[in-house]
């Protein structure tokens, strides 16, 4: 593997997994609808990912793809806007690199492709730690784009043998951005309750990006991601017991213990994540590693 096409190149993750592609040596295409940035793909392109020529052109002599354009939020958008963009972009990419016999693509799914983070309904998660098969309660057209991605990925496999890992993004920044969001959440905790409070350090995403991209593992698969705590600088158990008080448990927290099980990353990725907001830039097994 070689040559990466990056889709939602010019997007935040988009543009750090340029970065951290290149810098491990790979040739980076970009795929983005404009460039408000300064791009280090050495083939930025403007184009569509919904679009079946664009997609053709960004895909010449590409051996893998990091598939992240979307429209990342049910707000930014109407309804069938959001819904028609992310599915139809996600199918154009996944059937053409499919067709094209391009081994390994790896999309940006969402930690709210269960529905339940941002449901209009008073519905709480199944249980604690979320883990990749928990129950699905759906009302809003993001997350049944980001749940349809993912069936769309296992399509893919069956169809064309193409191996496709799903990465269930949960809130992602730079630490910078991290601090100020927390510090934001931190007035009302019950904002992020149903997403069990969960975040990823930019860095890591990129790691796990590299990770799901390098990895030999075969087929379709979904995988959660998260940083090893919480986003609020309080317990964890506390947490629960004010805002998510009937939500089963099913594994003993202490500390800040993160909220989601991210077993399958380490088990078919080899990624665990490094960085935390609350330990100075690393968790304490990075430190002690």
């Amino acid at each position: 593997m070689k040559r990466v096409l990056v889709t939602g190149a010019d997007g935040s993750i988009g543009r750090a997994a340029a970065i951290g592609l290149y810098a491990d040596g790979y040739d980076v295409t970009g795929l983005s609808l404009r460039y408000d940035h300064v791009s280090t793909a050495d083939r930025p392109l403007v184009g569509d990912a919904r679009s079946p020529d664009d997609v053709a052109a960004a895909l010449d002599g590409v051996d893998a793809v990091l598939h992240l354009a979307a429209i990342p939020h049910p707000s930014l958008g109407t309804p069938e806007e959001v819904f028609e963009n992310n599915v139809a972009a996600t199918f154009n990419v996944l059937s053409q690199a499919g067709q094209r016999g391009i081994d390994r693509v790896v999309i940006a799914s969402s930690i709210n492709a269960f529905g339940v983070p941002m449901n209009v309904n008073p519905v709480v998660p199944a249980y604690y730690p979320l883990d990749e098969d928990v129950r699905a309660d759906i009302s809003d057209a993001y997350s049944l784009s980001k749940s349809v991605d993912e069936q769309s990925a296992r399509m893919a496999w069956r169809r064309w043998g193409t191996n496709v890992i799903a990465l269930r993004f949960p809130l992602v920044k730079s630490r910078k951005d991290l601090l100020r969001f927390a510090a934001k959440a931190e007035s009302d905790p019950s904002i992020m309750a149903r997403e069990g409070w969960a975040y990823l350090d930019l860095r890591d995403g990129v790691a796990a990006i590299i990770a799901a991209l390098e990895s030999s593992v075969t087929g379709a698969h979904v995988v959660g991601l998260a940083a090893d705590d919480v986003l609020i600088d309080r317990p964890t158990d506390e947490l629960l017991r004010e805002y998510a008080p009937t939500v089963p448990v099913r594994r003993p927290v202490a500390g800040r213990d993160a909220l989601v099980d991210t077993s399958r990353a380490r088990d078919l990725l080899g990624f665990s994540p490094r960085y935390s907001i609350h330990n100075d830039d690393h968790t304490v097994s990075a430190i002690t590693s």
